[in-house]
């Protein structure tokens, strides 16, 4: 069995992952700034028998992520597969409205391409992005020890069709997928492998509010989403469980460089 570190731990998609992984077997190191949320997650692996370690870590700082690294080897021995899913989106960082509207220039109170707040947007990019890139340099030293090791990245659907409103998680999203590309090519003769998941909409609490109002029905947004997606409904965190499991596992050892869509065909609809 092998020692996985996940970065973003304690949200709804990688903790899943987190437990799921920990039932074959696995050590999981839970790696997320807020603390009680990974001590949480790793409460509930160790109860049912698992192997976890909970580290408060900010995935934008070196330091940091060295102190982690250094906790892991010391409780579970060098890291052998890494899941990067710290992430997310922020409010600076999105428009108002899906479409520019030239009298949208008389109106302070409408955030437009042209009043996003920088530090929003950069937040936003440094979050995904650098907060994959980061982890791996780190992490992968172990891996280029032992000359082996896999990393798995999240992408999102955004990556391949930006959503309207959130310029700046969907270009870090689709950065992330050149950036498991070049990764993969990188590190193909060391014996490591490099792949992404890209969901569609999942429900999380981050977008919750977006997608459903307090009644449970869905806002327009959330409408919009389910007539594109030819399953009809939203992903579940259990629906990442088996590509994770297949991009993971020795098996797949010829596969690298790939980003895996899980979106209930959203990718594929052409809307029409």
């Amino acid at each position: 069995m092998k020692t996985i570190v996940i970065t973003g731990a304690g949200g709804v998609l990688c903790s899943t992952l987190a437990e799921a992984l920990s039932k074959q077997g696995h050590k999981i190191a839970l790696l997320d700034l807020n603390l009680e949320a990974v001590q949480e997650v790793a409460s509930t692996i160790k109860k049912a028998g698992g192997e976890a370690l909970a580290i408060k870590t900010n995935v934008l700082e070196e330091e940091s992520l060295k102190e982690a690294r250094k906790m892991v080897n010391e409780e579970f021995g060098p890291c052998e597969i890494l899941i990067n899913g710290a992430g997310g989106n922020h409010p600076l960082a999105t428009t108002d409205k899906p479409f520019y509207e030239p009298t949208e220039d008389k109106k302070d109170s409408l955030k437009t391409f042209f009043n996003l707040d920088m530090s929003g947007f950069k937040f936003v990019f440094d979050l995904n992005f650098m907060g994959t890139l980061l982890p791996s340099q780190i992490f992968a030293q172990d891996m280029i020890d032992n000359k082996k090791g896999n990393i798995l990245n999240i992408s999102s659907m955004n990556a391949f069709q930006p959503l309207t409103k959130i310029p700046a998680y969907s270009g870090a999203k689709a950065a992330i997928s050149n950036f498991t590309q070049w990764l993969a090519v990188y590190f193909s003769k060391v014996g490591i492998r490099v792949n992404a998941l890209a969901p569609g909409f999942f429900l999380t609490e981050q977008n919750r509010s977006l997608l459903t109002n307090e009644d449970g029905s869905l806002t327009q947004r959330g409408e919009t989403i389910i007539k594109r997606t030819p399953l009809g409904e939203f992903g579940k965190p259990e629906d990442l469980i088996s590509t994770t499991f297949w991009l993971c596992d020795d098996n797949s050892q010829f596969i690298t460089g790939v980003i895996v869509p899980i979106d209930g065909g959203f990718s594929a609809f052409s809307g029409v």
